[in-house]
């Protein structure tokens, strides 16, 4: 208990967010799920310095997730890694008591954009699509 008598509460974990994020793209529709059993998801504390130097971000805060890999119908190359997800967990943290937005809800919409890369969306039709999946 904590001192004011409330019950101890602590910031969700890599696999809370990590179990968040699977949850989501668990209610992906066909086709978008068909195409998801190559991606590779991680939840990580910050994008590395050499991401954010890459993408021109200073703030380590300012970068909640992010695609990596060729979009679904792009040709694979000898030698590409995996498409991947990442997932930023301290900056996902600090969104979610900024906005108030529910955890599950943040966690979607995250994953929907950066999924939206791997098929090539508009930001249009990630929002239909997360309006889809919305917990």
């Amino acid at each position: 208990m904590s001192p004011n008598g409330q019950p101890l509460r602590f910031a969700p974990t890599r696999e809370e967010i990590e179990a968040l994020a699977l949850e989501a793209l668990g209610r992906l529709p066909p086709p978008f799920s068909d195409h998801l059993a190559n991606v590779v998801l991680f939840v990580e504390e910050f994008a590395d310095a050499d991401i954010l130097k890459d993408m021109e971000i200073d703030d380590p805060f300012g970068l909640t997730g992010l695609y990596s890999g060729r979009p679904v119908g792009q040709e694979a190359q000898t030698g590409d890694a995996p498409p991947t997800v990442h997932l930023y967990r301290r900056p996902l943290l600090d969104e979610w008591v900024e906005t108030g937005v529910p955890l599950d809800a943040l966690v979607t919409h995250v994953v929907v954009h950066e999924i939206g890369h791997h098929f090539g969306l508009s930001d249009l039709d990630m929002h239909v699509l997360e309006d889809m999946v919305s917990p």
